[in-house]
């Protein structure tokens, strides 16, 4: 499925959309999410004789940076809370039925990668007329029984978000593209969430299948029955919801669209550290060629390399060593290439980049620390004035209401045409995990207690709290020590 193929499908449907650019660089973000940018990543060198292809490493940190972002959004420990027995029932079923705490994380990863998300709520099973209008309620929850009605969540990637119209910024109507396989074949399946001239919702859903099981045709020319793809089958083609309230929930990150602010797609937590991106991946690709080009290796002339009984005296594979020309003359007869390594030129230098990247994505410096040769997040205290904790607050914010209009309808949904007595207007509360935060007047002062206990090491202490390494700590400990024998 391509952007291209959807924008012609919208538009022969009558609609427009946000410009085919804008999905361009959603391709980009992705490239670097994935690790693999064209023309970055995959280049070519001339060698003197020809170009030669090149693949650059990557040290991973798109990836990274969307993965801690997800983690410390979006993890086991936050919860939803309906105030309410039933209702925090029944939305804990529809979460489970639609595996929510695994795929909130996945898309809430995606959300910063490519800079939007949406969470789709479907209906299935509810009998309408050729109209859309609602035929009769239900009254079991889902799954009670086969072809009962049932609630679930769709969840999108960026590029597949199409919104219709939108104002100050909310989108109003919106298009959801996705793809699925079934039976060898595949299928491109539409939502469209538009508004009735009453201000109602109605969705239409339409399904398009490729020429021929395998084609690989991405064009999608024929539009089918519904019902010939078992996830869709128990869809109608259209729906009236009788509601003002959308049954989408589109998600971003909490930054401004300083690329394009007229329209309401949010932009990836990394769209503004492009160069920094590609100064983590230039450096940590020159670290790993510094021990290519500085492997050891030993010149020897071809009369060294055998035996007075013409055996030979080196392993052929052996790499080390580098048969000279028959008509070598000059040099000893065995001649060793040993080039220095620039290590810590090159960790230095990583460092940097990864403390600007840290910067640029609101996590601020000292997120990362490159250290025998693998990249982890630093073990440091978060505080209540940190960047970082300031800017996982203001994402919490978004968080935060999606997550309150998203329990509130699916309630209403339940009620209304599942036939449940539920309350939609139940208070709903969003708890996340701030267990990384500590007070650090109160953090001080303990570790000072557990100082002049003997609990803590003072190179411990100057370690945690001065961000000293070891060697560091254990050196200033013994120069403070020499300073006071001086002075006494």
């Amino acid at each position: 499925m391509t952007a291209e193929t959807i924008l012609a499908k919208l538009k022969k449907l009558g609609f427009e959309t946000v410009p085919a650019s804008w999905y361009a660089r959603i391709a980009v973000w992705d490239s670097w999410y994935r690790g693999s940018v064209p023309d970055f990543h995959d280049y070519r060198v001339y060698n003197g004789l020809r170009h030669v292809r090149c693949r650059k490493l990557t040290a991973g940190m798109a990836k990274n940076v969307c993965e801690s972002w997800a983690d410390l959004l979006m993890n086991s420990r936050v919860t939803v809370t309906l105030e309410g027995k039933g209702e925090q029932q029944f939305f804990d079923a529809v979460c489970a039925g639609s595996n929510f705490r695994r795929m909130m994380n996945l898309f809430e990863e995606y959300t910063f990668a490519l800079g939007t998300s949406a969470i789709v709520l479907r209906l299935a099973g509810v009998p309408v007329d050729g109209s859309g209008n609602l035929l009769q309620r239900g009254a079991a929850c889902p799954g009670e029984k086969p072809g009962s009605p049932t609630v679930s969540m769709d969840f999108i990637r960026a590029d597949g978000v199409f919104p219709l119209s939108w104002e100050n910024g909310v989108v109003r109507e919106c298009a959801f593209a996705t793809t699925r396989t079934e039976r060898g074949r595949e299928y491109l399946y539409l939502q469209l969430h538009l508004l009735n001239p009453d201000g109602t919702y109605r969705i239409e859903n339409r399904l398009y299948a490729a020429p021929d099981a395998g084609s690989g045709d991405g064009d999608f020319p024929a539009e089918v029955s519904l019902a010939e793809l078992q996830a869709t089958g128990d869809s109608a083609p259209v729906f009236l919801t009788g509601s003002t309230e959308p049954l989408f929930f589109l998600n971003t990150p909490n930054i401004a669209n300083n690329l394009a602010p007229e329209i309401p797609m949010g932009v990836s937590v990394f769209a503004n550290a492009i160069d920094q991106l590609m100064d983590c991946d230039n450096i940590f690709d020159s670290l790993n060629s510094e021990f290519v080009l500085g492997r050891k290796r030993i010149m020897v002339k071809p009369e060294t390399i055998r035996n007075l009984e013409g055996e030979p005296l080196f392993d052929a594979n052996d790499l080390v060593f580098y048969i000279l020309p028959e008509d070598s003359q000059n040099g000893s007869t065995i001649h060793e290439i040993d080039t220095s390594l620039r290590i810590p030129a090159h960790v230095s230098g990583l460092q940097v980049a990864l403390d600007l990247l840290g910067l640029k994505c609101g996590f601020g410096p000292n997120h990362w620390k490159f250290d025998a040769g693998h990249i982890t997040t630093a073990t440091q205290i978060l505080s209540a004035n940190s960047e970082e904790y300031r800017t996982q607050q203001k994402h919490q914010l978004v968080l935060e209401a999606l997550l309150i209009r998203l329990a509130r309808t699916v309630v209403r949904l339940g009620r209304d045409f599942l036939g449940l007595e539920l309350d939609p207007g139940v208070p709903v509360s969003v708890d996340f995990d701030n267990s990384a935060v500590e007070n650090l007047a109160e953090t001080f002062d303990r570790d000072i207690r557990m100082l002049e206990h003997g609990i803590l090491s003072r190179e411990e202490f100057r370690e945690k709290w001065l961000n000293e390494d070891p060697k560091t700590a254990s050196a200033a400990l013994k120069e403070h020590e020499g300073a006071k024998k001086e002075a006494g």
